[in-house]
């Protein structure tokens, strides 16, 4: 029976990098991307050993891994485009972002370009053995579009003008990919986030099929009360993840509470305050008992 470890974000936590791999044993390991980049809730910040350590196992077969968007960020950061420009610009809250890694290996400089390098040889997704795995969302619309130009989901240094633009439908779907689908309120409305900032567009909780309301569907909204109260429209509805489509596991969300299985056949492992892996399984189906807290070592 095939079988992986499956870890979500990193965050450049070393210890819980660790932590995920002890738990793993000797199963093969499957990544969800996001390696960098420590966040607040990263208990010991080491971009370097959380890289080098990611890379062996890939390198040796012993793991796989996608991309997530921070490493994508990366690579648009310390690389410029025909202009001269950076091809993600170095404002005072990207900077901050990703100043861990900035402290590690500078701005632009040989070992920042060697590791973004190694970023961009990780395919947007995998698809094996029955499983799916994505940073953030799996849209078959997506997947097929970006196929028809790279077959094998990995970037090319020609592509990345185009997907810092995210204008063009190939840069689009790159975006849903590792930054999930957001959708517009109806008019009128709108959400105040975390930072008490007005917000129009909501990100969609994709891998609830059952989700029929604005309040069931979306993510990271502090209030819902502030959503509308009715159903979602029927455009909305059909970005929403099929009941009978292969089991895929996505990062990305910076889900709170208890972790938990959502849905028979999808689920978001990333749950920063509650670091958990899932113990996966070809032929089962998703089960809360196959989810394993890193804090207490237990299922949750």
């Amino acid at each position: 029976m095939k079988e992986y470890i499956i870890i979500p974000d990193i965050h450049a936590d070393i210890d819980r990098l660790e932590r995920s791999l002890t738990m793993a044993g000797d199963t093969p390991v499957a990544f969800l991307g996001d390696f960098i980049d420590a966040g607040r809730l990263t208990k010991q910040v080491d971009e370097k050993a959380v890289l080098s350590r990611v890379r062996r196992l890939v390198d040796s077969g012993r793991a796989v891994a996608v991309m997530g968007n921070h490493e994508l960020n990366a690579i648009l950061y310390h690389r410029k485009g025909a202009d001269g420009a950076w091809l993600r610009a170095h404002t005072a809250v990207k900077t901050k972002q990703h100043r861990s890694f900035i402290e590690a290996f500078g701005v632009g400089t040989k070992e920042a370009k060697a590791w973004t390098d190694w970023f961009l040889t990780l395919p947007l997704w995998y698809e094996l053995d029955g499983l799916r795995l994505v940073h953030a969302c799996w849209d078959d619309t997506a997947i097929e579009l970006i196929k028809a130009r790279r077959p094998d989901g990995r970037l090319h240094a020609d592509d990345l003008p185009e997907v810092a633009a995210a204008t063009s439908p190939f840069g689009k779907a790159v975006e849903r990919l590792l930054c999930g689908p957001e959708v517009l309120l109806p008019s009128g409305y709108m959400f105040h986030d975390t930072n008490n900032h007005e917000r129009h567009k909501v990100r969609l909780a994709w891998w609830r099929p059952e989700a029929t309301t604005w309040r069931e569907a979306c993510l990271s909204v502090p209030n819902p009360d502030e959503l509308p109260s009715g159903a979602i429209p029927p455009d909305t509805a059909a970005l929403l993840y099929s009941a009978d489509a292969s089991p895929v596991f996505v990062g990305h969300y910076k889900m709170i509470g208890t972790p938990c299985i959502e849905a028979p056949n999808a689920a978001c492992l990333d749950y920063p305050a509650r670091p958990c892996v899932y113990r996966w399984r070809a032929g089962e189906g998703l089960s809360a008992g196959n989810l394993i807290s890193l804090d207490v070592q237990k299922a949750c």
